[in-house]
């Protein structure tokens, strides 16, 4: 008989986390690394596993997640949300009312602006000159 397991799919700007939860010790897997390989800094790590510290659930999931685009601010936002996620899969009520007010199941829907022709980024004009 296989584990059970939780899957969850969090996303911001242009990263993509696809998350497992395992009943398990606690150990995060990221692209096959562990967490602290992954991530170069504290900051982004414990950002990872916030969704763990505010449910009340540390130590008692390990984590695969398999993350791929933007950069690792982006993908430390998306493991946050494929987490919660998966942690609502897992146990809706003991869990769901505390992300929430969080705010850690509401995607960032905050995206880069499009570049606009004429201009040099999306919204920076050349310097004008009058002559």
């Amino acid at each position: 008989m296989a584990k059970t397991q939780y899957l969850g799919t969090g996303r911001r700007k242009t990263s993509v986390a696809r998350v497992r939860l395992l009943p398990g010790t606690g150990k995060v897997t990221v692209n096959k690394k562990s967490l602290e390989e992954y991530f170069p800094t504290e900051l982004l790590r414990q950002e990872a596993i916030r969704p763990f510290k505010v449910a009340g659930a540390e130590g008692k999931f390990d984590v695969i997640a398999l993350v791929d685009g933007g950069g690792f601010t982006g993908q430390a936002g998306a493991l946050r949300h494929g987490i919660s996620r998966a942690l609502v899969q897992a146990d809706e009520e003991a869990y769901k009312a505390n992300l929430k007010a969080a705010g850690f199941l509401t995607r960032d829907s905050r995206m880069k602006e499009r570049k606009k022709y004429g201009l040099k980024k999306a919204r920076k004009a050349s310097q004008f000159s009058k002559r």
